[in-house]
């Protein structure tokens, strides 16, 4: 089996990453990826390190980073003077990273506890008359009055920004 056997083509690198041939050649484009050489009629030939290179574009892209701010990092890489160098840059950019998507999840956990809690909050509508007229949900009198209304809930139910009758202002 000679070299060229071994190697991908752009449809190859495609199908492996997820990502469209277009996406590919742009990455070449904009210098994150090279060829690893050509075949006899000159189409682009990836080794597997390519496909290394993809995932790893595409994990930076899933962080939020744009293209740009991943030349910049490859270039970075490419002219530091040590590995050591190189390494604390990097370790410098995913320790921000990691920072942000930290704040992004206990911003997700909030939401969620918002969500099970109007959930539980709504599930008790379930036992309301089913001949009850929306307006009466102001003056509802099966739920608990001890414990806060989740803003998911109480937002619906606001008049252009008014409090509830009978309820105090959260």
């Amino acid at each position: 089996m000679d070299e060229e056997d071994r190697l991908l083509q752009v449809g190859d690198i495609a199908k492996a990453t997820g990502k469209t041939v277009r996406a590919i050649h742009h990455y070449e484009e904009v210098g994150l990826l090279r060829p690893h050489a050509r075949s006899k009629g000159r189409y682009r030939l990836y080794d597997n390190a390519a496909l290394t290179r993809v995932r790893w574009i595409g994990k930076l892209h899933d962080l939020g980073l744009s293209l740009g701010q991943i030349q910049q990092i490859v270039s970075t890489w490419e002219s530091a003077s040590s590995a050591p160098g190189a390494m604390s840059r990097i370790r410098g950019v995913y320790q921000q990273k990691l920072e942000e998507v930290r704040e992004q999840i206990a911003h997700l956990e909030t939401l969620e506890h918002e969500l099970v809690a109007s959930l539980a909050y709504l599930d008790t509508c379930e036992t309301c008359d089913p001949a009850e007229l929306v307006a009466a949900c102001t003056n509802c009198n099966l739920h608990d009055k001890s414990q806060a209304e989740p803003e998911l809930v109480a937002g619906i139910r606001g008049s252009n920004g008014h409090c509830r009758q009978g309820s105090n202002h959260r």
